[in-house]
């Protein structure tokens, strides 16, 4: 997909972290993402600088797959870390969003997750938006 006339707020080479809606929040959060995917995401795509994304999962991050925070790390939020962990425990799988930019993914969503399941040792589940790959989202 080509994103033309997205403000740039997330531009790759800064640490803004995104205010995302809280239907999104939600949505991530119990791992019920609608498709496509990209209607789902727009308002996070809205935030990219112009150019061609990719958009796939959700799936799982591999256990030796290394992220780059946008925001705190660790996450300062122990109890939003916490509820993640129990959520995790009992089988949900909620889900983080991460930019891939050559070799680097940034965390632009799901810090607290990811920290969740890092700390259960558990595989993240992920949607990753890629840069650059000109072909229809999922």
């Amino acid at each position: 997909m080509t994103i033309s006339g997205g403000t740039g707020f997330l531009d790759v080479n800064t640490r803004a972290r995104a205010e995302l809606p809280q239907a999104l929040r939600i949505a991530l959060a119990t791992g019920q993402l609608r498709r496509p995917l990209a209607t789902t995401l727009g308002p996070v795509l809205d935030l990219l600088v112009d150019g061609d994304y990719h958009v796939s999962g959700p799936e799982r991050l591999p256990d030796d797959q290394l992220l780059t925070p946008t925001d705190a790390w660790p996450p300062s939020d122990e109890s939003r870390v916490g509820y993640y962990r129990t959520a995790i425990r009992t089988g949900h799988r909620p889900v983080a969003v991460v930019l891939a930019v050559g070799e680097r993914e940034l965390i632009i969503d799901g810090h607290h997750k990811i920290a969740a399941y890092r700390a259960e040792e558990v595989a993240p589940a992920v949607v990753r938006i890629s840069q650059g790959q000109a072909y229809s989202a999922s």
